[in-house]
């Protein structure tokens, strides 16, 4: 039995779970998995393949609600929990995190500090497509830009998929399902659809952890990810690390920047 596998099985002995949600082998790469009882914890594994972001099912409150969960979180799903937790959407009792050490070793996290002290010393993992796509998307100019995008999202037809796969879209009622007043349009149609990216980019403001799993979810292919991370990066610039205080859309600070207006 591997490390991860014994260490499950020990946090399910001591009642420490009710469930735990990892990854399991799937027909190309890994899928997750829901572990329930001590008899399908062989089936759990854990490696550099397991890359998604498996915090978005912690908010699901008909698979967690009044659980005490265990997960298997990768180097994003690590930041996404740390954001829940600023955003007092987890319990550090009723959760416990695995994670993957800088020696390579099972890590499990005693608190939502640790998992920050783990994520401030640990480097990101490459991701060469989306720098060079973002190298690209420097270099082209204002319009050239707006051109892409508009090619890019007139493709959209508002499945939502991007919204199911983040792990920070946790509202029960999303702005795409106000109709009074009607914030976003529901048809798909470029313009609307633009204003469905703004709307979800902009509340992700200083709260995206940058993994990409919008955009592996976009059945079309769009690289909607690299939008919440071009924000990622102009907030960084304009503000400053996030400290856990408040994101972007709902903090204001009097020695704020505003040269970002134009």
């Amino acid at each position: 039995m591997s490390e991860l596998q014994n260490k499950v099985k020990e946090l399910f002995e001591k009642n420490e779970i009710d469930l735990f949600i990892g990854y399991e082998k799937g027909t190309r790469k890994p899928r997750p998995v829901f572990v329930s009882k001590k008899e399908d914890i062989e089936n759990l594994i854990f490696d550099d393949n397991c890359s998604g972001n498996l915090a978005v099912y912690l908010t699901r409150k008909d698979l967690v609600g009044g659980k005490k969960a265990g997960i298997s979180a990768s180097y994003y799903a690590l930041k996404s929990i740390a954001q829940l937790f600023d955003e007092n959407q987890l319990k550090e009792e009723n959760l416990r995190v695995l994670g993957i050490s800088k020696e390579g070793k099972v890590k499990l996290f005693d608190s939502a500090e640790e998992i920050k002290q783990h994520l401030t010393e640990t480097p990101p993992p490459a991701k060469l497509e989306d720098d060079e796509l973002v190298r690209k998307m420097d270099a082209m100019t204002p319009s050239e830009r707006w051109g892409f995008w508009t090619d890019e999202l007139s493709k959209c037809f508002k499945c939502y998929a991007c919204r199911s796969a983040c792990p920070m879209c946790y509202c029960t009622k999303c702005i795409v399902e106000v109709n009074r007043p009607q914030w976003v349009q529901p048809w798909a149609g470029t313009i609307s659809n633009m204003e469905w990216q703004i709307n979800r980019v902009m509340h992700l403001a200083g709260r995206c952890s940058d993994c990409g799993s919008c955009g592996a979810a976009c059945p079309l292919g769009i690289p909607i990810h690299i939008l919440t991370h071009k924000m990622a990066e102009s907030v960084k610039e304009n503000f400053g690390e996030a400290d856990g205080n408040g994101n972007v859309l709902s903090t204001f600070k009097p020695d704020d920047k505003e040269n970002f207006i134009h």
